[in-house]
């Protein structure tokens, strides 16, 4: 099978028209920015996974605004699309305007579980929400029912997608709002064919791993937290970016790239630098 791209967009916090995220990221204009990047750059895009905080307040019109946003631009790369909850987001908004439920049929206090593949790469998005809560948990139904979907392996394994990182950390605001009892995911999925779990949540790009399996919390779309900010202080800068997510065999390799305008210090062609690298190969040997 050919390899697989996949684009993760996290924490886009999009508000209604007019409005800015701390009163300085119009966090629309930055979506769009990275949507006519990817639209443009030729490269092929299979799915992208949107990972909670999708909109800052859970209006309804944020939520049109993202998916007017994104849609389009899936449609044309050919990119399947899913959607995971978040602290900020609404389930009630979420599921009408993201999802196309009937409003009349949502239940708020039901989380919103989906699955999707991707040419044979399984893609499960758990809600690890909780209705007024910042921190992340899941139900014990929501573990039985990932159980029931791992108990089939996928061809090309299976990326989990939840917003809360299942880690600690020795940041107090990401050790405050992780997820809690961790463990009792990591149970479930040992020795499943989970080969990757993404998470959002923390502003902060960083790695780690869970029953053996790797977490990436990808970068915000929004903006960023110092990781190493002054003592006792924390800090949120301007900055955006995405990740990029390669299934190339038996190997997921994630990429953060940076989506905030910087200064562009060369541009080479691909051809041209792997012909310098060769040459550089060849002297050394």
């Amino acid at each position: 099978m050919t390899g697989l791209t996949l684009v993760q967009l996290t924490d886009t916090h999009l508000r209604v028209a007019g409005e800015q995220v701390l009163d300085n990221v119009d966090t629309h204009a930055s979506l769009v920015r990275v949507l006519e990047r990817l639209r443009t750059g030729g490269r092929n895009i299979d799915a992208f996974i949107l990972s909670g905080d999708l909109t800052d307040t859970g209006a309804p019109e944020a939520y049109q605004r993202l998916r007017a946003a994104v849609e389009p631009v899936a449609a044309e790369l050919g990119a399947q699309v899913l959607y995971v909850m978040g602290n900020h987001d609404e389930r009630g908004a979420f599921a009408t305007e993201l999802l196309g439920q009937d409003p009349d049929q949502v239940d708020t206090a039901v989380p919103l579980d989906q699955v999707i593949e991707v040419d044979g790469l399984r893609v499960i998005g758990l809600d690890s929400t909780t209705p007024g809560l910042h921190d992340g948990r899941l139900e014990v139904e929501q573990l039985a029912w990932l159980s029931a979907q791992l108990e089939r392996p996928a061809p090309r394994g299976t990326l989990l997608v939840l917003h809360h990182p299942p880690l600690p950390s020795a940041i107090p605001a990401a050790e405050f709002l992780k997820l809690r009892d961790a463990d009792q995911l990591a149970e479930v999925l040992a020795g499943t064919d989970v080969r990757m779990i993404l998470c959002g949540h923390n502003h902060m790009t960083a790695a780690s791993v869970l029953s053996g399996i790797p977490v990436w919390v990808g970068p915000a779309m929004a903006y960023r937290i110092d990781a190493m900010g002054p003592l006792g202080r924390q800090q949120g800068f301007v900055g955006s970016g995405f990740t990029r997510l390669d299934v190339l065999g038996e190997t997921v390799i994630a990429t953060a790239v940076e989506a905030a305008p910087s200064t562009q210090l060369y541009d080479k062609s691909e051809t041209e630098v792997q012909e310098r690298l060769s040459a550089l190969a060849a002297e050394a040997g």
